[in-house]
């Protein structure tokens, strides 16, 4: 069955599975580029790769709205479950969780994480989702890591058909190492996000685009906020 991606603008993406809808990294109300807002949102469950507020923004007051699971560090949930959610599956790097449609795994990244009160937020991760075979790797906020070639090693004969990496530079790796991350991920595609939100971050997406196709190494596919793209 396809895979079906939606970026609804700076790192927050919803995925459908066909077997239900997996949203990544809650940040609509307070994004200024985001496509829809929170009470929009439909979805059977939320990835959170770490604390920071843009990326865990609405988390809350949709998980209580829809009743999906909140997969995150175990710091995050206990912080959660103290907002009132009570659907939630703390975890580390490491370990892996069934999802709709398939499976997550949270990996490594490279980041800091702190919770919207200050306190700390756990380690920050990025999610290696398997999704009825296709293999989709989230990065999260992060800058380039040798175990990235782990990530992106071939399993039962599948490399990474996508790839979802940050180009923003500043607080994550920019266009430039990404290419150094593409490099070592070896994926089928990728897709580029944490860029254009607020100036710093500001990063021109088809140039990028352009040096990734010149370096043949895989598709880059450059997404509008509220467009999307399908793994067939």
């Amino acid at each position: 069955m396809p895979v079906t991606i939606t970026w609804t603008g700076h790192a927050t993406f919803l995925v459908d599975t066909g077997a239900g809808t997996i949203l990544v990294d809650p940040f609509f109300d307070d994004c200024p580029t985001a496509s829809m807002k929170a009470a929009d949102v439909a979805c059977d469950a939320i990835l959170i790769t770490h604390a920071h507020f843009d990326h865990l923004a609405d988390a809350a007051p949709i998980a209580k709205r829809t009743g999906a699971t909140v997969f995150c560090a175990f710091e995050i949930a206990t912080w959660l479950g103290k907002q009132g959610v009570e659907r939630l599956q703390p975890m580390n790097h490491g370990g892996t969780a069934a999802v709709p449609g398939g499976t997550a795994t949270m990996e490594l990244a490279f980041h800091s994480s702190s919770l919207p009160d200050g306190t700390y937020g756990g380690n920050p991760a990025g999610w290696l989702l398997d999704l009825g075979g296709r293999r989709i790797y989230v990065a999260g906020d992060t800058g380039v890591f040798s175990d990235m070639a782990r990530i992106g090693q071939r399993r039962h004969g599948r490399g990474l058909d996508l790839a979802i990496l940050p180009i923003g530079d500043v607080f994550t790796m920019g266009p430039e190492n990404s290419l150094e991350a593409i490099e070592l991920l070896a994926p089928a595609a990728v897709l580029p996000c944490h860029y254009d939100t607020w100036p710093p971050i500001a990063q021109d997406a088809a140039a990028w685009a352009e040096r990734v196709r010149r370096a043949g190494a895989c598709r880059p596919h450059v997404l509008r906020p509220g467009g999307t793209m399908t793994l067939g």
